[in-house]
């Protein structure tokens, strides 16, 4: 049975210590103590860096940003290069240069050697002509300017959030059947360029849990451009590959496949995976960073036309950043609860939730496969037969 709304149910034993631990900690007497007992001296140092970084992030961020703006990392990429002239070639004194270069140093993005060379740091050396993570670092300001005020954003008060604007699928979605289909060009451009620059993150880890080599056709259903079924076309050859995603957004993934070489073996396919039924023929389908743009019931739908779309031995393959992983638990509750909210639609979701979801709509098994970087993405595989 179902407690009662407005009843409390009873604490585990540790849950009441850990309460009990929360308070104790929250006594300023406690505090200062714990800061001079040598005991405790540096667990009560770490806490307060650590609460201190979450104050702080925002400006370490900024940061970034502005080494992101003025291609820091690539100018670095060759080698070190003395302060003076960077601060040359970014048009700015040298004094603020080295305000920067400092900041950045001290988050480890680059390394001030002998007072006036630069170099990549530990942080800033995997940014070095990474399209993907640059790209998201530029997509924040907008993401940024919605969570000015948080307060307002839970309540649904104040201005329309920008990303709304940003993905315009999104508050299509529940405008009716069709609707979403009507989107033009120049509405998905800038998203659809976003989605393609960072999906190369997400798609190296599918292709590094699940094996593709053992199907005959891959449809990837609101894949976008194009960019997931071109990372497989790279690494199984002979596998026939199909994009299914808004008219506007199909129109250039089709431009893409030709660019890419890969047309012979690749079709794009335009509609509402809400409304319309899904072009058959598929043996294994994916959904990649599509679920969790949208709530419930919605995904539902998906998947229960995710599933009648595939045959009775078909599968379908669902990666995405999920919730309540273990290690990188602020990802999904943290970043994708407040991105999503400020986008208007969908939620992070557990593999536990997925999976009654994928339950429901059909599917007759669901497991769960490890991936190198859980905090990129989570991979399900439901198959339609047991």
């Amino acid at each position: 049975m179902r407690p009662q709304a407005g009843l409390r149910r009873s604490q585990t034993l540790a849950e009441r210590f850990r309460d009990w631990k929360h308070r104790t900690i929250a006594r300023p007497g406690f505090q200062r103590w714990a800061a001079a007992f040598p005991l405790t001296r540096p667990v009560a140092r770490r806490h307060a860096r650590e609460l201190f970084d979450l104050l702080a992030g925002f400006v370490y961020s900024q940061i970034l940003l502005a080494c992101v703006r003025l291609n820091l990392f690539g100018m670095l990429a060759d080698g070190p290069l003395p302060l003076a002239l960077m601060a040359e070639r970014c048009a700015m004194s040298p004094d603020a240069m080295r305000r920067l270069v400092a900041a950045a140093a001290s988050l480890e993005l680059l390394d001030l050697q002998g007072g006036d060379t630069v170099t990549l740091g530990r942080l800033g050396a995997p940014l070095v002509a990474n399209e993907a993570i640059t790209a998201m670092v530029e997509h924040h300001a907008t993401l940024y300017g919605d969570l000015a005020d948080p307060v307002a954003l839970l309540r649904g008060e104040g201005r329309a959030p920008a990303m709304a604007g940003y993905w315009p699928y999104a508050a299509a979605a529940d405008a009716g059947p069709g609707q979403p289909a009507t989107l033009a060009t120049e509405k998905v451009a800038e998203y659809s360029k976003l989605m393609t620059a960072s999906q190369p993150l997400v798609a190296r880890e599918v292709l590094d849990a699940y094996r593709f080599g053992r199907h005959r056709v891959l449809m990837d259903v609101g894949g976008g451009e194009g960019a997931f079924v071109r990372a497989v076309a790279a690494e199984v050859p002979g596998l026939e590959l199909r994009v299914f995603d808004l008219p506007a957004v199909a129109r250039r993934a089709e431009d893409n496949f030709k660019t890419w070489g890969i047309g012979g073996r690749s079709r794009a396919f335009g509609g509402d995976f809400f409304a319309d039924e899904l072009p058959r023929g598929a043996d294994v389908i994916s959904l990649v960073r599509v679920a969790f743009d949208h709530p419930d019931e919605r995904v539902l739908t998906l998947f229960k036309n995710v599933r009648r779309a595939l045959p009775d031995n078909g599968t379908l393959v669902l990666a995405e950043a999920m919730a309540e992983v273990p290690g990188v638990e602020p990802i999904g509750d943290a970043y994708f609860g407040f991105y999503l909210l400020a986008m208007g639609r969908g939620r992070p979701r557990s593999a536990a939730h997925l999976t009654r979801l994928l339950n429901e709509a059909g599917f007759a098994s669901v497991r769960s496969l490890p991936t190198h970087m859980p905090l990129q993405a989570g991979v399900l595989v439901a198959r339609c037969s047991a």
